[in-house]
């Protein structure tokens, strides 16, 4: 039997990146967070109790990004995918047990994201009482618009936050009504986790989720951030 040699097969890795808008540099991504059930809409549509529990929080890698623009390929051994339009928040300067009073201190800018689930494994996961990755962590999870950096628009604490599918309204809400706001999020997950320069936060998502299909056409936003745009190709 021939075994390869280390050399033929290792190489240097990519790091993950996002665009910065208006700007040739790019953001490199170091990890990427989401909040679950940030808006009490879209608790209740799910099934929860939107009382003020504390924040919980999954991963996604950050080679499941996708810029905007992007063919979004519908995932393998899932028939229900469904759209999540959502602010995110990108880390310019890292700490732990940072304080709320100081939070915003570490942000670098905001974009628009889209949180793609594969629903109905995510449903199994829950049944049986397993992990979420199975649902949520998968190639091209997390489309993202370019960032925009907040010492450009500083730090949006309302406006609207939407989505059409095919130029049909399917998500609407304000990011005002988030249960906890950008602040709050990195005060509670910097209590979990070292936040450092590079991570970005996915920070919910309003009413309205449901199911994408091949030939889709996804085109959200959040005022006064961005917009993003993807299109739902055939799996590969």
């Amino acid at each position: 039997m021939t075994v390869q040699s280390p050399e033929s097969f290792l190489f240097p890795p990519t790091v993950p990146s996002l665009a910065i808008s208006d700007s040739a540099v790019r953001f490199p991504v170091r990890r990427v967070y989401c909040i679950g059930r940030n808006y009490a809409d879209h608790a209740r549509e799910m099934g929860h109790d939107p009382d003020r529990e504390p924040p919980f929080f999954f991963t996604k890698q950050p080679d499941s990004l996708l810029p905007d623009g992007s063919v979004f390929a519908y995932p393998q051994a899932s028939a229900e995918v469904h759209h999540e339009v959502e602010m995110v928040v990108a880390i310019g300067r890292g700490g732990a047990e940072i304080p709320v009073e100081s939070a915003l201190e570490h942000v670098f800018g905001y974009a628009v994201g889209l949180d793609m689930t594969r629903r109905d494994l995510q449903a199994e996961a829950k049944r049986a009482g397993r992990p979420w990755e199975i649902g949520k962590a998968f190639d091209g999870a997390a489309p993202c618009s370019a960032i925009v950096p907040a010492a450009r628009i500083g730090h949006p604490s309302s406006g609207a936050i939407w989505l059409e599918v095919n130029g049909e309204a399917r998500q609407r809400g304000d990011i005002g009504d988030q249960i906890w706001r950008v602040p709050e999020l990195i005060a509670h997950l910097s209590r979990y986790f070292a936040l450092e320069a590079g991570d970005v936060i996915f920070t919910g998502t309003p009413a309205g989720v449901g199911p994408v299909h091949v030939g889709d056409r996804l085109h959200g936003g959040v005022d006064g951030i961005g917009t993003i745009t993807i299109e739902v190709g055939a799996a590969r």
